[in-house]
C-alpha cells in the first residue's frame, strides 16, 4: 500500500452548491473550478447539466477553459441524462459521467414506486439491476471514463450491493461509488464494508472504489479515512465540507489527515496543500457561507494559541501543539492571541517580536497591567501594549469631546450627521453629509474641528452578546506620516465609531503638542 497515490475527487460545484440557500452562476463556477485545478485535484463534478440551462452551460464553460483535472457531469440513470452530460462535457480532454441510482430498499421502494418498474421489491430491485447496467453502457458512447454511484448505501442490503456492484464492473464502470448519502454509518462498519466489497466481489479489481460520504452524524471525514483503510483509492468531498444538509467530507480534512499521518494510512494524494487556504475563502464567498473559526486546517484558530500552557509550548517548539504548519496549507502564519489565559511566556513573546526586551521585573509589571486591560477585553491587541509600554493606557488631554451626535439615514435619505463638539475655545457645531451614517459623522466632526486626518482603517465588533450587545469601535488615522488609533464603546455603533474617531484626533493632537505625561487608567 506504501506510495499509492488516492484520487480527490471534488464536488464543491455540484454536491456542495445544493447546500440550502446557496447558488453559484457559471462564471462563479469557472473561477472555482480553475481554482481546483490550481490546487491539484484530480477531479472535478462540475455539475448536473440536466437540472437546468445554467447548469449545462457551467459545465461545458469548464469543460472547454480549465485544463489538468477530469471534468465530470453527473446524470440518472437515463438516457437524457446521460446524452445531457456527454454533450456538456465534450470539449473536455478528460471527461467522466457520474451515474448511478438508489439501491437500498428505502429508495428503491421509494424512487420506483410506480408499477413499470415492478410490483413488488423484489422485482423492482432486478429491474434496478438492469437499469444499472443499460446507463453504464449507454454512458461508454460518450466516454470510456464512467463512474457509477450506489446511492444509500449505507442503508443498503449487502447482499444486493454486491450484486449491483458486480453488474455495473461488468458493463463497463471504471469507479465505483459506494455513498454514504445520509451520514448513517459508523467508521468501523463503513471501513468494513469497502474492504469486504472489494475482498468478496469477483471483479472488483477492474475498477477503482470511491467513499461518498455525508455529516448528518458529524462522521463524514472519519468515514472517507474508513473507507480509504478498507482499499476505497478515490475520496469524495467539498471544500469546507459544504454541501446538503449538514455537508460533504470537508476534503481540507480528509486530504491533510492522509498528508500527516502518511504513517498510517501509507498513500498520499496530488494535492498542492498550500492552495488549501486560498480556496477555502474563495469557496466560502462565493457561497456565502463563512468559514466557523473554529474549522479544522483552515478555521481562522486552527493555528493560533491562547492558552498559557499551550503558549509556552507552542513558543518553545511549534511542534508540541501544532502537529501540521500553518505554512503547509497557505495559511497565515501561527498567532498567539492575547487573552487573560495567555501567560507570562505569551506576553513576553509578543513584546520581543514588537521589539521590546524586557527585564523580568518589567515584564511582571507590565504583566499586572495586561491582565487589568485583558479581563475587560476578549482579546488584547499590539496597540494595547504599545500604550502599556509607553506608561499604560495613554491618558491625553481631551482637547475634543462629543457632546452630541444626530445621524439620520435611510432609504432614499441622504446620510446626514450633526455633532456639537467641546473645544478648549469654545463649543464647536456642524452638519455635514457622506455616503454612510459613518462617513457622515466623521465629516461633521472634521467640519467641527477644522482638521482633515486621513482614515486609513475602519472596524467594528461585538465585544458583549445580545439585543444589547456592546460594539467596540477601532479607527487608525494618519497626520503628518504618522498613525494614531483610536476606541470607541457604545451599544449604538454610530456613536462607537464616532467616540473612536474622536479619541484618535485627541491622541493626534497630544502627541502634536509634544511629550504628555502618561499614566495608567484602568
Amino acid at each position: 500500500m506504501s506510495g499509492e497515490k488516492v484520487v480527490v475527487f471534488d464536488t464543491t460545484l455540484r454536491d456542495g452548491e445544493q447546500a440550502a440557500g446557496t447558488h453559484l452562476g457559471a462564471r462563479a463556477k469557472l473561477e472555482i473550478a480553475q481554482q481546483l485545478a490550481r490546487l491539484g485535484v484530480d477531479v472535478i463534478e462540475a455539475g448536473f447539466p440536466i437540472s437546468s440551462p445554467e447548469d449545462f452551460e457551467a459545465v461545458k464553460l469548464i469543460a472547454t477553459q480549465v485544463q489538468g483535472p477530469t471534468i465530470c457531469g453527473l446524470s440518472r440513470a437515463v438516457p437524457q441524462d446521460i446524452d445531457a452530460a456527454g454533450q456538456a462535457l465534450a470539449p473536455a480532454k478528460r471527461r467522466r459521467i457520474h451515474t448511478g441510482l438508489g439501491i437500498s430498499d428505502i429508495h428503491i421502494a421509494s424512487k420506483f414506486a410506480d408499477e413499470k418498474y415492478g410490483r413488488t421489491l423484489e422485482e423492482k430491485k432486478r429491474r434496478a439491476v438492469e437499469m444499472g447496467i443499460e446507463a453504464v453502457r449507454y454512458a461508454r458512447k460518450h466516454t470510456d471514463d464512467v463512474e457509477f454511484y450506489c446511492e444509500d448505501s449505507g442503508r443498503a442490503d449487502k447482499g444486493y450491493l454486491f450484486e449491483v456492484v458486480e453488474a455495473v464492473i461488468d458493463a463497463g464502470a471504471t469507479t465505483v461509488n459506494i455513498p454514504d448519502t445520509t451520514g448513517y454509518s459508523v467508521p468501523e462498519q463503513f471501513g468494513a464494508l469497502i474492504a469486504e466489497l472489494i475482498a468478496k466481489v469477483p471483479n472488483s479489481r477492474k475498477a477503482i472504489f470511491s467513499v461518498h460520504c455525508h455529516d448528518d452524524l458529524g462522521m463524514s471525514v472519519a468515514n472517507t479515512l474508513a473507507g480509504v483503510r478498507g482499499g476505497a483509492r478515490q475520496v469524495e468531498g467539498t471544500i469546507n465540507g459544504v454541501g446538503e444538509r449538514a455537508g460533504n467530507a470537508s476534503l481540507e480534512e480528509v486530504v491533510m489527515a492522509i498528508r500527516t499521518r502518511k504513517d498510517y494510512f501509507g498513500i498520499d494524494t496530488a494535492i498542492n496543500a498550500k492552495e488549501l487556504y486560498r480556496t477555502s475563502r474563495m469557496v466560502a464567498e462565493a457561497l456565502g457561507m463563512p468559514v466557523p473559526a473554529n474549522k479544522a486546517v483552515v478555521g481562522a484558530n486552527a493555528f493560533a494559541h491562547s492558552s498559557g500552557i499551550h503558549v509556552d509550548g507552542f513558543i518553545k517548539n511549534p511542534l508540541t501543539y501544532e502537529i501540521m504548519r500553518p505554512e503547509d496549507v497557505g495559511s497565515p502564519k501561527s498567532a498567539v492571541i492575547l487573552t487573560a489565559r495567555t501567560g507570562r511566556a505569551g506576553l513576553r513573546h509578543r513584546l520581543q517580536e514588537l521589539g521590546y526586551t524586557l527585564s523580568k521585573e518589567e515584564i511582571d509589571q507590565v504583566y499586572q497591567r495586561f491582565l487589568q486591560i485583558a479581563d475587560r477585553k476578549k482579546e488584547v491587541f499590539d496597540e494595547d501594549l504599545t500604550a502599556i509600554i509607553g506608561g499604560g493606557i495613554r491618558v491625553v488631554e481631551q482637547v475634543y469631546v462629543l457632546e452630541y451626535l444626530h445621524v439620520t439615514s435611510g432609504t432614499g435619505t441622504l446620510p446626514t450627521a450633526s455633532v456639537k463638539m467641546r473645544a478648549q475655545d469654545g463649543t464647536k457645531i456642524a452638519v455635514a453629509l457622506g455616503d454612510g451614517p459613518v462617513d457622515a459623522a466623521y465629516e461633521a466632526i472634521r467640519q467641527a474641528i477644522g482638521m482633515t486626518p486621513k482614515l486609513e482603517e475602519y472596524s467594528i465588533r461585538a465585544v458583549t452578546s445580545g439585543k444589547d450587545a456592546l460594539g467596540e469601535a477601532t479607527v487608525r488615522i494618519r497626520e503628518n506620516g504618522r498613525t494614531f488609533i483610536g476606541r470607541g464603546v457604545s451599544t449604538d455603533i454610530i456613536e462607537a465609531s464616532a467616540k473612536a474617531y474622536v479619541d484618535a484626533i485627541n491622541r493626534m493632537v497630544a502627541a502634536q503638542a509634544g511629550p504628555a505625561e502618561l499614566r495608567i487608567e484602568l
